[in-house]
């Protein structure tokens, strides 16, 4: 640990150095030291949520469970070199702590615009910052586009291991993007007896490519399907993820209709997505979120349901409303932890919505970064041998 000299940490260690240095991990650094471990990253997952239930961790944000901060841009602009809004162009920071066994503090740092695609660039490029809780010294800075994709997809795996059932089989994929690739890794990995596969896009680019990814790495899914509607990726289907990148509105949020959804089955939103309000009132569709105070966060910060189209908001805005009552809103970390039920019935259906949270990635980062630390991988970078000013 570094920190200023002479200064006793928590740890009561005493450190006599002033010198502050970090360790830079690039992405093929992160790979080498386990980044793409999924069954790893989901057991950090599942430990990330209970200590979301212990409230052993923070926030930004005035509730202290802010998903972030966001620079957006204008429509048009008198000054020639700022960006001008676009399909999901903004900067983000996202900042946490998270005690445990991890006890580390960072940020998570992107840039996102749906363009770069068109320069052969992922559309959102992501840093992690890891500092020292104490004295705030940083300790890593990593590339975090596989970890924010990891810890992403080992999110429903959790919702997996503790909503679905163990015989499911058939996943249904709207949206055949990297999300869902690694959505459907982390589903295999808890229901090992998937073998069948429909997936619902726009473009025969992607389709391709989600076809192919499946056959090459998922010998035992012996049928991948190729369907035109939402309905038919959900009708039949154990397991059901809805990962799209709609930014029109309410109108635009793929939706799910009752009679579609089996019984039994676990539907996961992670991204904007809308479905029948009856069966949540009467309470035939379970509801579970990753935390609701990120929501409740969001609704004051950034908008209802109608332009904030994560499913979380939607049960917020029911709530509110006096239609939902909040105790029928779980937090998957209760369910983790113990302190509320998860499935009891083989027909219950769930649906879990998922808004991504800067503790995941620090719980991940964290792991990645004493990885490589102890394997010897990565470069370190001097911040000062003693301070300028102090």
């Amino acid at each position: 640990m570094v920190c200023a000299a002479g200064e006793k940490v928590e740890s009561g260690e005493k450190v006599e150095s002033e010198k502050v240095e970090f360790l830079f991990l690039s992405e093929p650094d992160v790979i080498k030291a386990g980044c793409t471990d999924m069954s790893a990253c989901i057991d950090v997952m599942e430990d990330t949520f209970r200590l979301l239930s212990l409230g052993d961790y923070r926030m930004s944000g005035r509730n202290e469970n802010s998903h972030g901060s966001m620079i957006e841009f204008p429509e048009s602009s008198p000054f020639p070199n700022m960006p001008l809004s676009s399909a999901d162009r903004r900067y983000m920071a996202m900042p946490a702590y998270l005690g445990g066994s991890y006890n580390m503090a960072g940020v998570k740092w992107y840039g996102s615009n749906i363009d770069n695609r068109k320069r052969g660039l992922p559309r959102s490029i992501l840093t992690l910052m890891l500092n020292e809780p104490v004295t705030g010294a940083p300790v890593a800075l990593m590339s975090a586009n596989l970890i924010s994709s990891y810890r992403t997809a080992a999110v429903p795996a959790v919702g997996a291991r503790h909503l679905a059932r163990r015989d499911a089989h058939v996943v249904g994929i709207v949206g055949p993007g990297v999300m869902n690739k690694t959505t459907l890794r982390s589903f295999i990995h808890e229901c090992p007896e998937i073998d069948t596969v429909r997936v619902k896009g726009r473009g025969a680019r992607s389709l391709e490519s989600y076809v192919d990814y499946v056959r090459t790495n998922f010998p035992q899914v012996t049928t991948v399907e190729v369907v035109d509607s939402i309905e038919e990726a959900v009708r039949g289907a154990d397991l059901v993820s809805v990962a799209t990148n709609e930014n029109g509105g309410i109108e635009t949020y793929p939706y799910l209709k009752r009679e579609w959804v089996k019984p039994g089955a676990l539907v996961c939103m992670p991204s904007d997505a809308n479905g029948d309000e009856e069966p949540f009132i009467d309470g035939t569709w379970k509801m579970v979120c990753d935390n609701y105070l990120m929501y409740e966060d969001w609704r004051d910060q950034i908008g209802h349901f109608d332009v904030c189209g994560t499913l979380g908001n939607k049960w917020v805005d029911m709530v509110d409303e006096g239609r939902l009552d909040r105790s029928q809103v779980v937090d998957l970390g209760d369910i983790v932890r113990g302190t509320a039920p998860g499935r009891e019935s083989d027909d219950d259906i769930f649906w879990f919505s998922i808004g991504g949270m800067p503790v995941e990635d620090i719980s991940w980062g964290t792991v990645v970064y004493r990885r490589a630390a102890e394997l010897g991988i990565g470069t370190k970078l001097k911040l000062w041998d003693a301070p300028a000013l102090a």
